[in-house]
């Protein structure tokens, strides 16, 4: 039988170890880092964020907004707490994001709660000492898939500087006839509303849409179709296959400083100092 392109742990022979591996990476990070946990950016039950600070300088410094993955059905903030060694090694505030997860609720809504994260930093965060003109923010599978939705082009400036896409969703459509059919079923309405590839988005933002090269073929050609999508609506856009890493280990090392991904959020961050 033909295994599933999107389903990772047919590919990822290491899928536990890994997840196992970054949840205790996280750990370690929320009792070492300095941080702000558990804080309200809505009124819903899942509408929380941690911050994260440098040990240092914590005035009119850069904000970072990470959004996990797992297919909009699984992990939490919590288990992708590390993301902030790295952003906080920038100088930065990193913000990690949670959000209601599918199919109790339906994209909209998720979409919706992303939406509200960023407007809480926009709002907020000069209290915690960061800088609401030089905000980033990057994403891993389903968590690049939301971030595209921070700036999108709108009659107000998105106020998102840089984003970094990683093993990215960008096209819905054929997520209905993958694994996810019987535990999410993504209906037709969801997919044409929520499909990135069909929406414009804010030319201002400099974009970098990373992949591994061992991801399976779905996720390259997705990666692709989104890059020449933001080019054509006048984005700058970087591109970059991660050597020897798949949909799990690429998302491990945007919290280790020295990998690919890691050294590529570090610069997403450092491109808002300019």
């Amino acid at each position: 039988m033909q295994k599933d392109p999107f389903r990772t742990r047919d590919h990822v022979a290491d899928f536990d170890d890994i997840v196992a591996d970054i949840m205790a990476r996280s750990a370690t990070t929320r009792a070492t880092l300095p941080m702000v946990a558990d804080v309200a950016y809505g009124n819903g039950d899942a509408e929380r964020l941690d911050l994260f600070f440098p040990p240092v300088g914590r005035k009119n410094i850069p904000v970072h907004i990470f959004i996990h993955g797992g297919y909009w059905r699984m992990f939490s903030r919590g288990d992708y707490s590390y993301v902030a060694n790295t952003v906080t090694k920038a100088g930065a505030i990193a913000v990690i994001v949670d959000y209601a997860l599918m199919p109790e609720f339906r994209m909209a809504a998720i979409v919706e709660q992303v939406r509200r994260a960023k407007q809480w930093v926009l709002d907020n965060i000069v209290d915690h000492g960061g800088d609401p003109a030089r905000i980033s923010v990057s994403g891993h599978s389903a968590g690049a898939h939301l971030a595209t939705f921070l700036f999108e082009k709108t009659p107000m400036p998105s106020r998102i500087r840089a984003a970094l896409l990683l093993g990215g969703l960008y096209d819905l459509k054929p997520l209905q006839r993958s694994f996810l059919e019987p535990l999410i079923g993504i209906t037709d309405e969801e997919a044409a509303a929520f499909t990135p590839m069909t929406r414009r988005h804010d030319p201002k933002t400099a974009v970098t849409i990373l992949v591994g090269d061992q991801e399976t073929q779905p996720f390259h050609q997705q990666a692709a179709d989104f890059g020449t999508l933001l080019r054509a609506q006048g984005h700058g856009v970087r591109d970059l296959r991660l050597n020897d890493r798949n949909h799990m280990n690429s998302v491990r090392d945007l919290g280790i400083v020295g990998t690919q991904a890691g050294d590529c959020l570090m610069q997403t961050i450092e491109t808002t100092l300019v």
